[in-house]
């Protein structure tokens, strides 16, 4: 449907809603509606313009003060960590229950996304120690678990890696701290022969990483499914689901969940990079978690790992989270390091959607200055010229677009040639918002859904800012009625503006196929004391806008030559 018809192309449409505070009104011609009869609650959207979110992970005590604080201060969504919860742990309810009423204090869709623990492996106890282990000395693991370990071996609870690992292999202790080269296994007697490579110290119940070995095993625990189970009765936005290997892991969470929430899948071993394109394509988004992958990987490789699932995600129009020791030293100290801040720098002009703060907001001792810290420091990137030029530049090329596609990227450049601070998005499921979100425009992306979860899920999506309404567009002339009134009612945008709007048509359908540029009108009073809005059309003609958008095409091939 073309609504730039050039013998018409700069009369705006002339049919008039007229608006007050009451209810709908079915009259041909006039309805009588406000922002409050649109929304569920009318969202504080102005104030929540950075592009890029913040994810912060609450600690044991959690208010509904210090929650505030944290979201004023620009925190997006709130993570819970399952690994420090007991099963059905009454901490899980309160930390939800505050966050869904700080969200309807301060008008905002405050995401909450759970963390499950994941297969964590550790090895057995010793019967004094700590030992140190020397280097070339052997060590050995075996199921012999009853006896307590000494300086020469230790049980290993775990027999699916006497059945996966493999001679050559690599075994790391206590964060990597220890290192050890399989030199035999015995898969009868339950046995791995090792010689240490890295000394260090050795104790009771330290993690154990075999970053070489795929284990035959599910990423979710027995605790996982109970924690699972319990969050969903809560119904959190997003489960992020530890030690991904295949997508299948990923399928099997999304099993457990029934659509109930999104599953994003954590890239935190070598193997999950391995199968990274079949994981992204499965998973709802990724986080690129730092902490273990750095333990697994050796960690000049993480940086590269990092860039590559920024760009897998963007690719497939998945939100990726970078997270752990974004601001590390704030834990302790009010100030970062000049390398922490250019880390934060780093991952926002890579095009990450959103960043987390682990244990600076959870245990630290500057929690509120932390995430100012990084709001800031996003804010200063996001005012850089050169940002979004840097995204396009690394952004992958894609071919032989769909057309839901084709109408994303059209949008950006429509967007760039007219100038346009606001796209205004349809969508029910959050697909649409996320397709908009990939082509990075330089305008804030408002996100209109009948679907509450949709309006949460979305706030860990770059650039989208959600609206929850009380009902779905149902005709073309609502839809650009609403959304007009909306802006106008969330100061996003002003009279003269150019907005433009994408849908689906008809109405409903999964993937948007139509875009409409309208010019923001401002209400008058009429003689009854009622608002009155001009459904707004396009102020351009046909042959303008595509002589802008070819300028706009022009202009970024020559930018990127």
């Amino acid at each position: 449907m073309n609504h730039f018809n050039s013998s018409s192309a700069t009369t705006p449409i002339s049919r008039t809603l007229k608006l007050n505070f009451g209810n709908l009104d079915s009259s041909i011609g006039h309805s009588k509606v406000s922002l409050a009869d649109l929304v569920v609650a009318p969202p504080n959207v102005a104030r929540r313009t950075r592009l890029t979110k913040i994810l912060a992970t609450l600690g044991p005590e959690v208010t509904a003060a210090n929650v505030r604080q944290l979201f004023d201060e620009g925190c997006d969504l709130f993570r819970i960590n399952m690994s420090h919860m007991k099963e059905r742990d009454a901490r899980v309810t309160n930390m939800v229950n505050v966050i869904r009423q700080v969200s309807e204090e301060v008008g905002v869709h405050i995401g909450i996304l759970v963390d499950l623990q994941g297969p964590k492996i550790r090895c057995g106890s010793f019967g004094n120690g700590p030992y140190v282990l020397e280097r070339e000395q052997s060590f050995t693991f075996d199921m012999e678990l009853d006896t307590p370990g000494d300086r020469t071996r230790v049980g290993l609870p775990h027999p699916e890696i006497f059945k996966a690992i493999e001679v050559g292999h690599n075994i790391l202790v206590n964060d990597g701290a220890i290192a050890m080269r399989v030199d035999a296994v015995d898969r009868e007697n339950l046995v791995i022969e090792t010689t240490v490579t890295q000394e260090g110290e050795i104790s009771n119940r330290k993690g154990v990483n075999v970053p070489d070995t795929l284990l035959p095993m599910s990423a979710m625990t027995t605790k996982d499914r109970r924690d699972l189970a319990f969050a969903l009765e809560h119904s959190p936005d997003w489960v992020a689901l530890s030690f991904v290997q295949t997508a299948s892991d990923v399928q099997e969470c999304q099993a457990m969940v029934q659509g109930r929430a999104r599953v994003m899948a954590k890239i935190e071993k070598p193997q999950a990079l391995e199968n990274l394109v079949e994981i992204v394509e499965v998973a709802n988004g990724i986080m690129v978690a730092r902490g273990d992958l750095g333990v697994e990987l050796s960690l000049s490789q993480v940086p590269a790992a990092q860039k590559r699932c920024i760009k897998l995600g963007q690719l497939h129009g998945k939100p990726v989270v970078v997270a752990t020791q974004m601001l590390e030293s704030m834990i302790s100290r009010p100030v970062p390091t000049r390398a922490e801040v250019n880390d934060v720098a780093c991952a926002v002009y890579d095009g990450a959607d959103c960043l987390m703060l682990s244990a600076e907001t959870a245990i630290g001792k500057f929690p509120r200055k932390a995430v100012r810290t990084m709001s800031d420091c996003i804010w200063e990137v996001q005012k850089d010229p050169l940002y979004l030029k840097s995204i396009h530049a690394i952004q992958p090329a894609r071919e032989h677009l769909a057309t839901p596609d084709a109408i994303a990227a059209a949008t950006r450049l429509t967007v760039k040639a007219l100038g346009s601070s606001v796209i205004v998005v349809y969508t029910r499921s959050g697909g649409a918002a996320l397709r908009i979100s990939r082509e990075r425009p330089s305008a804030l992306i408002v996100a209109m859904t009948p679907v509450r979860e949709t309006a949460r899920a979305l706030s860990a999506v770059w650039g989208v800012r959600a609206v929850h309404l009380k009902e779905d567009a149902k005709t073309f002339h609502g839809m650009v009625s609403t959304a007009n009134s909306v802006v106008n009612g969330l100061e996003v945008a002003f009279p003269g503006d150019s907005v433009v709007v994408v849908s689906g048509w008809p109405f409903g359908a999964q993937a948007i196929n139509l875009m409409h540029v309208l010019s923001v009108t401002e209400p008058e009073v009429s003689n009854d004391g009622h608002w009155t809005y001009r459904v707004p059309g396009t102020q351009a003609s046909s042959e303008d806008l595509v002589s802008q958008l070819q300028d706009t095409v022009i202009n970024e091939e020559n930018d990127e030559e």
